[in-house]
């Protein structure tokens, strides 16, 4: 496979750029059927083996009929999918009675991403992603090129922003090489396995299949029967409830073991020689291990910052960092860069902010707290659940159902943690806010990126003389925390609004 380090290299030997009108590869035609299949594989199986009668004949054609359109659509866009690459842009041709022509200038691509699975080694091709802030699809999907054209156009795209918006800057090593800011060593991807619970994804994907292929009775037979067996298991060496208790702790690490287990073999496939670089002014990322995956997006475009640490993250000393762009994912679709270090030290992921915003003060000395009474504004959903419960279980089960009331002291310890570990900072480049006790993120932006503000009370707040500010950036992502400085004095709140008001309206939005 050819490296990164030589895109330089490849941008000469696949004369690039070029005022001509270029065809993709010869065999584009060929991976495009093999996505179309993917996405129709399951109607497709569905219509063969749910169709009806194996004496019918008629699923067996209506599916040949289906992958002979496949195979049509495929050899069409080959023949009538065109790009030229000019001084600033690139350029697209597509369609033949509808035609269209499609220019994309370098400055205004947030992310180039090229992508690689085993086929695509194979036949030493590579698929090629151009990402802007312009909808919810690629600007231009090009499948597929060969790996230098993939990489040399990866290099002049990457280039050419940097040129038309930034005057350029020295790179830290030969041309293409950049600097290499963090790589996550075959340990460290294993520790990032056992502290996410990526594998829930695995055996919920598994559980629904197998409960729609096998009969819902079977299902539940099958269950019963294994829960039997390892009740009975542990009952042999303790009879009565501490044999229950045995078999219900013993199937508990068994099924925590198979978890972090399929967590660790996702986190490997997904991040095997995890690298972040620098080239110039972008960022670029690539891993994977069947599927290698690399996204590149200039700094620029980073609208928020995001740093998490649960509990599991404690217990191994690490952190997230990840990061907002104003790429914006669809669905499954992985696109855009999200994660600058899926997990590192917390000194490294100051580090790398220190690195990536030189003009910011991270992490930040001056935290400020909440509204002193924040923790009873924090703990009233926790109260309405636990009144909730226990009039829903008195009605059930009596006067045991009361027990639901010991739900508020503890949702009130739990605000009172929360409140004493939040605060926010303000100071003139950042927004900054730190929340959470057992799970802790920080999550903060360059004032420049802020694109609104808003002030908000509910009726409660307006009474306990708090309000909360919530600030709006491109690119957020569903999965991220909001950027909100939430249930501080009015006053504060309002003074905030005055202060950072004019300043987002005074300075440039650069994304």
């Amino acid at each position: 496979m050819t490296t990164p380090e030589h895109a330089g290299a490849a941008a000469q030997a696949a004369g690039l750029p070029t005022g001509e009108e270029r065809r993709l590869h010869p065999l584009s035609w060929l991976f495009v059927l093999v996505s179309s299949i993917g996405r129709f594989l399951v109607p497709l199986v569905a219509l063969l083996v749910l169709g009806g009668r194996s004496e019918d004949n008629w699923q067996l054609a209506a599916a040949g009929a289906g992958v002979a359109a496949l195979v049509a659509g495929a050899v069409w866009r080959y023949f009538t999918w065109r790009y030229r690459i000019g001084s600033d842009s690139l350029f697209v041709r597509s369609g033949l009675l509808e035609r269209s022509l499609r220019q994309i200038p370098f400055s205004r691509i947030h992310d180039v991403a090229v992508h690689q699975t085993l086929l695509h080694r194979l036949f030493d091709v590579a698929e090629v992603r151009l990402e802007s802030a312009s909808g919810d699809k690629p600007e231009a999907r090009m499948q597929v090129l060969r790996l230098d054209e993939a990489l040399a156009l990866e290099q002049l795209i990457r280039r050419g922003g940097e040129i038309a918006v930034d005057p350029p800057v020295s790179h830290a090593g030969p041309a293409g090489q950049g600097e290499l800011l963090l790589r996550l060593p075959t340990p460290e991807v294993i520790r990032l396995g056992l502290i996410s619970n990526r594998g829930m994804v695995l055996v919920a994907g598994a559980f629904a299949l197998a409960w729609q292929v096998a009969p819902e009775a079977g299902m539940a037979e099958a269950m019963t029967r294994y829960g039997r067996q390892a009740f009975g298991y542990a009952g042999s060496f303790a009879p009565g409830w501490t044999g229950a208790v045995m078999g219900a702790l013993g199937m508990l690490v068994l099924a925590l073991a198979v978890l972090r287990l399929l967590s660790v073999l996702l986190a490997l496939v997904q991040y095997h020689d995890f690298q972040l670089a620098a080239h110039g002014r972008r960022l670029t990322v690539s891993r994977g291990l069947f599927t290698r995956r690399r996204n590149s997006v200039p700094r620029r475009r980073i609208q928020a910052w995001t740093l998490v640490e649960s509990f599991t993250h404690r217990l191994f000393g690490r952190r997230s960092l990840g990061v907002d762009t104003a790429v914006v994912g669809q669905g499954s679709e992985e696109r855009g860069l999200s994660e600058l270090a899926p997990v590192a030290t917390p000194d490294r992921c100051d580090e790398l902010v220190r690195q990536l915003l030189p003009q910011a003060d991270w992490p930040p000395g001056g935290w400020r707290g909440l509204h002193r009474l924040a923790w009873l504004r924090l703990s009233l959903g926790g109260t309405v659940f636990a009144l909730v419960l226990a009039a829903a279980a008195g009605w059930r089960f009596g006067a045991w159902g009361l027990a639901g009331l010991l739900w508020i002291p503890w949702s009130a310890f739990v605000a009172r943690q929360h409140a004493r570990r939040t605060g926010f900072c303000v100071d003139a480049q950042l927004v900054a806010v730190r929340e959470g006790w057992w799970s802790r993120h920080w999550r903060f932006a360059e004032i420049g990126k802020l694109q609104a503000l808003q002030l908000r009370q509910g009726p409660l707040d307006r009474w306990l003389g708090m309000a909360s500010v919530w600030f709006d950036t491109a690119g957020a992502r569903s999965a991220s925390a909001p950027l909100r400085i939430r249930y501080v004095d009015v006053q504060e709140a309002r003074a905030l609004m005055a202060r950072l008001g004019p300043e987002v309206a005074r300075r440039p939005l650069r994304w």
